[in-house]
């Protein structure tokens, strides 16, 4: 079936693990290499991933080459395969990163920072996205812009329309979830995933879980927190508060999807809390439940999560990317809500978990609802 071409805007941690985990799954046999959740998507291996374009902002990264501006300041994932030429980015691939539109992609404060936590931004004309993403033959654009780039995310938005580009969506930007923006994708032919990527086994998705297994279990969650920190410049973007509404509306609305009746706003809190430099990538999460059970009788759960963030989400995006190819593939378009259920934290519709799986699963294997096991009208 050929390659996945895949474009990426924002090279910040996220992308930098993406980029090597193509490289190491590519090198390795990925049926017998732990980390993935799908060796392959429909015909597509992970080898199948290329990449074809890249857009930032940052002085380090813009004009060069994407297999060395990954691993440029100020990103901070871990250095899990340098080697990329097993994978969808040769040395010989000629991928350069192009200078994207600014608009409203980095908060003011990130400029203030020690000059390897933060942005330079480079002092160069940007590219015509749309031309660029056609010049290359780009089929899906991943975007990992920074949290709160609204004008930016549809900037990109509007690009990937224009150009003829799927979408997958991994931020707190309302694309696939708003019915405006769902349709315009609907319209021009293009499948979307979205909104804001849950991480291979994060924060939100854990706190999911635990909250259903109280429902499930017939305990009454009462009250129920998630507090996260960490050193990356995830964390350090969202210091500024005004950025981080979309984040915590986002969190929030994922854990609170999960209950037959959702808690009062002043019995939950969702979200990150602070930035910690020496973490660096390293992200920490430490959620707390509070319930009733049997009798009337108090149960709390408290829990502490290690992860490195951005290979985490790579482990979503990796699939994504194939998905979005393979519903390019069946003419699909609009959201794809079976796999925005089980990839992301505010899809369109909101599924239980297991539900999502098995609906991604149905997807996967062609079923013609487009994978939703009760109704026929989630993939148009």
């Amino acid at each position: 079936m050929g390659a996945v071409r895949v474009a990426i805007a924002g090279v910040g941690s996220c992308a930098s693990a993406l980029v090597q985990g193509v490289a190491y799954y590519s090198a390795h046999d990925p049926e017998k290499t732990p980390g993935l959740m799908h060796a392959r998507i429909g015909p597509y291996g992970v080898a199948d991933i290329e990449f074809v374009a890249a857009f930032d902002v940052d002085a380090r990264k813009v004009g060069r080459p994407l297999e060395e501006a990954i691993f440029a300041a100020p990103n901070r994932t871990a250095v899990f395969e340098r080697d990329l030429t097993a994978g969808g980015l040769r040395r010989s691939s000629g991928v350069r990163v192009a200078m994207a539109p600014l608009l409203d992609g980095v908060a003011e404060h990130m400029l203030d920072h020690p000059a390897d936590q933060s942005f330079r931004v480079a002092e160069l004309p940007p590219v015509d996205l749309a031309a660029t993403l056609r010049d290359a033959g780009a089929e899906v654009l991943v975007s990992y812009l920074p949290v709160g780039s609204e004008r930016a995310a549809r900037h990109v938005a509007e690009a990937c329309l224009e150009a003829r580009v799927a979408l997958v969506n991994c931020i707190p930007v309302f694309l696939a979830s708003d019915p405006v923006w769902a349709e315009r994708f609907r319209a021009a032919g293009l499948p979307i995933l979205g909104d804001d990527v849950k991480s291979q086994l994060g924060a939100t998705i854990v706190h999911r879980a635990l909250a259903r297994l109280f429902a499930d279990r017939g305990v009454e969650l009462e009250r129920t927190y998630q507090l996260n920190t960490g050193g990356n410049t995830d964390f350090l973007n969202m210091l500024e508060r005004s950025r981080l509404e979309s984040k915590k509306r986002s969190k929030t609305q994922s854990v609170q999807s999960q209950l037959d009746v959702p808690l009062d706003p002043d019995r939950i809190h969702v979200g990150p809390s602070d930035y910690v430099s020496w973490q660096g990538d390293n992200k920490l999460a430490f959620i707390r439940l509070e319930g009733r059970g049997f009798g009337g009788q108090p149960i709390e759960l408290e829990l502490r999560l290690s992860v490195q963030d951005s290979p985490n989400s790579a482990g979503v995006v990796i699939d994504a990317v194939r998905v979005a190819k393979l519903a390019l593939d069946r003419g699909l378009a609009g959201p794809l809500e079976a796999a925005s259920a089980w990839f992301m934290k505010s899809p369109p519709r909101q599924l239980r978990d297991e539900e999502a799986r098995l609906a991604l699963a149905l997807f996967l294997a062609g079923d013609a609802t487009g994978g939703d096991p009760s109704k026929g009208d989630l993939q148009a």
